[in-house]
C-alpha cells in the first residue's frame, strides 16, 4: 500500500460544510465564520515519550486528537478542522485501522474534519494541528487573572499520573483500578462545552497537561500574580485517595501531568454561574484557592502552610 492508498483507505472521511477543499490538494481551503477569530494549536506525541510503547493504536489515535481539543477548550473555542502528520515505521494496516478509528470516534463527537496532513516513514510519532474559532475578542487567555479571583479546576486530578505508574509497576493496582487509571491516561476528556460556557466569566484559563501546579504557574506568570491553595479541597478520585492513604504524596498527583482538566480563574461574584455551568455541563468544578498579589504558590492544609514549587512534566 503506497502513501496515497493509505490516506484514502484510513483518513478520507465526510467533511464539514465549511471545508472548501480538504484532503486531496496541496493545501486545505477553509471558510471561517464571519465575526470570529481563528484559534489553532499543535501537539506531537512520540512513542515511548508521550505514551507507553504498548499503548493500543486506538488509544494513541484518540489521545492524539484529544490533547489538541483540550487546548482549544482552554481558549473557549469551538473546534472545526484538523491536519495530521503521521510518521510510521511501516504501514501496518491493522494498526492504522485502529488508530484512525480512535481518532475519528473523537473527531465525530466534536464535528472535527480532518482536512490534510502528511505521512512518512520513521519512528512512530503523531503530530496533529487543530483549528477552531471564537467570537472576536472572546478567547480566554492565561494572562487575564486578577488578584481576588477564585481558582477552579474541573474533574479530579492525578488519575492519569497513577495510570502512567501502572505501566512501570511502581504502584500495584487491582484489575478494576488499573483499567480506570489507564483510561484516564489514554483517553482524556476534552472539555469543549465547559470551555465555551466559561468564556463570559473566566478571566484566565489553561488545560492541565503538564501538571496542575505547573499549569497554574503559567497562568500566574502570565498574569504577574500569586496563588494561595487550600490543599484539603483538591478534587481527588477514590483511587487517588487510596494512593494517599497508603503513604503516597499529594505533590505527585499535582505535578504528574496528563489530566487534561481545565484550570481557570473567575471573580467571586461569578461563583454561582460556575456552579450552574457545572450542572449544565455535567462536569464537577471545585474552587481550590484564590489569586493573590505577588508571586509563587502557597499551599495550606489543616496543619501547615508551605511554599509549593510550580513543578510538572518537563519537555526538555
Amino acid at each position: 500500500m503506497n502513501e496515497f492508498e493509505l490516506i484514502k483507505q484510513f483518513f478520507v472521511r465526510h467533511q464539514r460544510d465549511d471545508v472548501v477543499m480538504g484532503i486531496g490538494d496541496d493545501a486545505a481551503v477553509l471558510r471561517a465564520p464571519p465575526g470570529h477569530e481563528l484559534v489553532t494549536t499543535v501537539d506531537t506525541l512520540i512513542r515511548g515519550v508521550h505514551f507507553p510503547e504498548d499503548t493500543s493504536a486506538y488509544d494513541v489515535g484518540y489521545k492524539s486528537l484529544a490533547v489538541n481539543l483540550s487546548d482549544l477548550a482552554a481558549m473557549g473555542a469551538q473546534p472545526a478542522w484538523a491536519t495530521l502528520a503521521l510518521t510510521l515505521p511501516d504501514n501496518n494496516t491493522d494498526w492504522l485501522e485502529d488508530f484512525s478509528r480512535g481518532m475519528f470516534e473523537l473527531a465525530e463527537q466534536h464535528m472535527v474534519s480532518l482536512v490534510g496532513g502528511d505521512t512518512t516513514r520513521g519512528e512512530l510519532s503523531i503530530s496533529i494541528q487543530c483549528t477552531g474559532f471564537v467570537p472576536e475578542g472572546q478567547a480566554v487567555m492565561r494572562s487575564g487573572a486578577r488578584a481576588g479571583d477564585l481558582i477552579f479546576v474541573s474533574g479530579t486530578l492525578g488519575d492519569a499520573w497513577l495510570g502512567l505508574q501502572s505501566y512501570s509497576g511502581e504502584i500495584s493496582f487491582s484489575d478494576t483500578d488499573l483499567q480506570s487509571a489507564r483510561l484516564r491516561l489514554n483517553r482524556p476528556t476534552p472539555h469543549i462545552t465547559l470551555g465555551q460556557s466559561l468564556v463570559s466569566f473566566a478571566t484566565a484559563m489553561i488545560d492541565i497537561s503538564d501538571g496542575m501546579l505547573a499549569d497554574l504557574g503559567h497562568i500566574l506568570e502570565a498574569s504577574g500574580l500569586a496563588a494561595e491553595l487550600d490543599l484539603t479541597r483538591i478534587p481527588l478520585s477514590i483511587l487517588a485517595r487510596q494512593y494517599l492513604s497508603q503513604g503516597g504524596e499529594l505533590m505527585h498527583l499535582l505535578s504528574g501531568g496528563d489530566d487534561f482538566e481545565l484550570c481557570f480563574t473567575l471573580p467571586p461574584e461569578h461563583q454561582l454561574q460556575a456552579q450552574t455551568i457545572s450542572k449544565q455541563c455535567g462536569c464537577p468544578l471545585t474552587c481550590i484557592g484564590t489569586v493573590q498579589p505577588g508571586s509563587g504558590i502557597v499551599g495550606r492544609s489543616e496543619h501547615e502552610t508551605q511554599t509549593l514549587q510550580a513543578s510538572g512534566y518537563q519537555h526538555f
